[in-house]
């Protein structure tokens, strides 16, 4: 039995792109060609793929991978043991990251000296005060949350102005991108992914690709951000985080 390139990309949930980049530096080359030339995938080829979506899912790097699933030292069964004592032990810590650093950004109270009438005119009916008890609550401790804390204490009403019109124009364009047909994995998504990236990390804290992947899964995961995105455009959420995925597979 074998596969297409498109039928792994949907069974793993990752990109053909991604496929065609791991095949590229000979991470995961297919056993096959059809008669056509296109790559074919076996049961062992899937399984290399599943260990390698381990691995980048705990942030380890692509050639630190490959290092990892062509140790002869280590058998399959092994690779399994040490997946799942990383993952158990680092899954809590990336769900709260994730969390935090989005939540903290939500949630704008950290040093905003704004009248209720600046806070109305700059944030529309979002109030940030809602939130803050919460945040300072389950997030104050995170680097992000104090980094963030540091940068924002000097806005003005117009640097809080200004940050929230690059965010309404990085999203009005990712909704016309999804609007002419254009995919998720495409140049012209992942580059508004970076310039996205490039938001946050000049605005707030700095953010890395296995931060900012983190930051796409939560817009899909919690149905707030969800509903924040979809709100602009139904559906935009999932396509933002596809291409937040996309221009860190590209970056690697």
């Amino acid at each position: 039995m074998s596969y297409s390139v498109g039928q792994v990309a949907g069974f793993a949930g990752v990109t053909v792109r991604a496929l065609h980049h791991y095949d590229g530096i000979g991470l995961l080359s297919p056993s096959g060609r059809s008669t056509a030339g296109h790559r074919r995938y076996d049961d062992g080829d899937l399984d290399r793929l599943q260990r390698i979506l381990f691995y980048r899912e705990l942030g380890f790097p692509l050639d630190e991978v490959a290092v990892l699933l062509d140790d002869p030292e280590t058998d399959p069964r092994e690779h399994l043991r040490r997946q799942h004592a990383l993952l158990t032990d680092r899954i809590d810590r990336l769900q709260q990251m994730a969390k935090a650093v989005e939540h903290a950004l939500e949630a704008k109270k950290m040093g905003i000296n704004l009248t209720p009438e600046e806070k109305f005119e700059v944030f529309g009916d979002f109030d940030p005060d809602e939130h803050a008890e919460e945040v300072g609550r389950r997030w104050g401790d995170t680097d992000a949350y104090r980094e963030s804390a540091r940068r924002t204490a000097s806005y003005t009403k117009e640097d809080w102005k200004r940050i929230q019109d690059q965010a309404e124009g990085i999203n009005q364009r990712f909704a016309a991108l999804m609007d002419s047909g254009a995919p998720a994995d495409g140049e012209a998504a992942m580059d508004l992914a970076e310039e996205h990236r490039g938001w946050i990390d000049g605005s707030y804290y700095s953010c890395g690709y296995e931060m900012h992947t983190c930051l796409g899964e939560m817009y899909v995961a919690d149905e707030r951000f969800t509903a924040f995105y979809d709100a602009v455009r139904p559906g935009l959420a999932v396509f933002v985080r596809d291409a937040i995925l996309a221009n860190a597979v590209r970056a690697v």
